[in-house]
């Protein structure tokens, strides 16, 4: 293994040490469970999905990506972790040279957060890179930002669910704010404005759109490529946003598939051509709790039963193609998803996270007074 010179925290040395076997990587996977795992409010990852997104042979961001990823070592015992990541593509796209930081975790201890920190800026700093930013995936697909407000509040699958402490840490390290993101959550039976009715239907009348409704995971499954690529042509411009490859395409699919439940996913087409969609799922978070975060013997079940007895949907991703914003398509789909959880008997629904800079939908969200529930922050340091 190779490391870097010990840095010191008190009377103990701090050794950084590069993730290069299988048993370093599982003690990178697993620390924020060691870390963290009393928590009430947090909630590990999907270990099995972990141990394919860290893997280059299964995880194809490798490929167009530098990356790094070290343990912080006190005494010989895990304290710490972090991840360099270099996004060429991301990069030669936004015209950008910025490396990012992410998966980072540590005690609450200044000196061990230095150590990984000077580690990855040195690591940066050596390929030429002048800003740093985190915490920050391969894309917005990953989980983004550290959470500053809402630490009281359940988390949500892939979002971040750090203790106040982790904000201290990056903050006393020079990093600023690059951009928030935040979550959205409001009742199932929101009374909503009679403009919106009238837009539904009007939009009932018209024979050039069609609202797509599914039963059966088999009935979606064939548009689940179809809004994948309108993501694409909808979110270039976004913070963060890495265009997805059609293999990538496939593997979030099938990633994703089991657990969509096809009555809240609403699509509209035209002339059999996808222009807008919302997905959203029952929460998980009791059950990966419950699981925690391991898919077998058992894990699989408690997840299924927490997505059955939940009353909260967690809506997931949505877009509308570009010529047809502002039409009212959005507002057609949102009315739908409300009344498949009024049926279905759910009591709130809480929005993913939304960027700052996301206007028009943060302006649909805000307009019927809704207040935003928890943010995210994303930090920067010039190196």
């Amino acid at each position: 293994m190779r490391t870097s010179l010990p840095y010191k925290i008190n009377t103990m040395d701090i050794k950084i040490v590069e993730v290069t076997s299988r048993k370093l990587l599982r003690t990178f996977i697993h620390l924020p469970a060691k870390l963290h795992g009393d928590e009430p409010n947090w909630m590990p990852t999907i270990y099995a999905d972990d141990w394919n997104f860290f893997n280059p042979k299964k995880n194809h961001q490798f490929d167009s990506c530098e990356t790094v990823m070290v343990l912080a070592l006190a005494d010989g015992k895990p304290v710490g972790r972090i991840m360099g990541i270099i996004h060429n593509q991301y990069n030669e796209l936004r015209n950008e040279n910025t490396a990012r930081f992410g998966y980072f975790d540590s005690i609450d201890s200044q000196e061990v957060a230095h150590a990984l920190f000077v580690f990855v800026q040195d690591w940066a700093k050596q390929k030429g890179i002048a800003l740093l930013v985190g915490p920050y995936g391969f894309s917005d697909k990953d989980i983004q930002g550290l959470l500053i407000e809402g630490f009281n509040y359940s988390p949500l699958i892939d979002s971040a669910c750090n203790p106040p402490y982790m904000v201290r840490l990056v903050e006393n390290e020079g990093f600023g704010k690059e951009i928030d993101c935040m979550t959205y959550k409001f009742p199932v039976n929101l009374a909503l404005p009679e403009l919106y009715y009238r837009i539904q239907q009007r939009s009932n009348y018209s024979n050039s759109t069609e609202l797509v409704e599914f039963t059966s995971r088999r009935q979606l499954k064939p548009y689940i490529v179809p809004v994948l690529q309108l993501v694409n042509r909808t979110y270039d411009d976004l913070y963060g946003f890495v265009p997805m490859s059609d293999t990538e395409m496939h593997e979030f699919a099938s990633r994703y598939l089991p657990i969509i439940d096809p009555r809240f996913v609403k699509v509209i087409t035209k002339e059999g051509e996808v222009i807008s969609f919302i997905i959203a799922i029952p929460n998980l978070t009791k059950g990966i709790q419950k699981s925690r975060g391991y898919l077998f013997p058992i894990g699989i079940f408690q997840i299924l039963m927490a997505s059955r007895r939940t009353k909260q949907l967690d809506l997931m991703l949505g877009a509308v193609r570009r010529d047809y914003q502002g039409t009212g398509l959005e507002v057609v789909m949102g009315i739908s998803l409300i009344e498949s959880a009024r049926k279905a008997d759910f009591k709130n629904i809480e929005a993913h996270l939304i960027l700052e800079n996301n206007y028009k939908m943060r302006a649909e969200i805000e307009r019927l007074k809704i207040p935003a529930h928890k943010r995210f922050r994303v930090f920067r340091k010039e190196i």
